[in-house]
């Protein structure tokens, strides 16, 4: 499975992104799917995720009520719509697929990862 990260960019705080993962190789609709963040000096940590089904999701505290994430309706590409950022909600994204048998939020329970796309928030 190949994961491509897209729609990253420059944008005002305040203002929004949509970023998209398109896979391919292989279909990932039976893969849970999840949205992890970098800043730069930082850890990898979590987003969002969503369930294989499209109908279950999980998010940070941080990020909750102002990013969403969702499946395409094939369920092969998964995006995040973020909302009302913020210079904090600045690093570089990357998708991951799980085949874990619940929603994960551990870097380690995702088994394939695309090559991140950057986010600039200026203040």
């Amino acid at each position: 499975v190949q994961l491509q990260a897209s729609g990253g960019g420059l944008v005002q705080t305040g203002g929004s992104l949509r970023l998209s993962c398109a896979a391919s190789g292989r279909t990932v609709n039976g893969y849970h799917m999840g949205w992890f963040r970098q800043a730069p000096g930082k850890t990898r940590e979590f987003v969002a995720a969503i369930n294989w089904n499209g109908d279950s999701t999980n998010y940070a505290d941080s990020v909750k009520g102002r990013f969403a994430i969702s499946r395409g309706n094939a369920k092969n590409a998964v995006y995040l719509q973020m909302d009302n950022l913020k210079p904090e909600d600045m690093a570089v994204y990357y998708c991951a697929a799980s085949v874990a048998p619940f929603i994960p939020i551990q870097t380690g329970a995702y088994v394939y990862w695309g090559q991140g796309t950057q986010v600039t928030v200026s203040s």
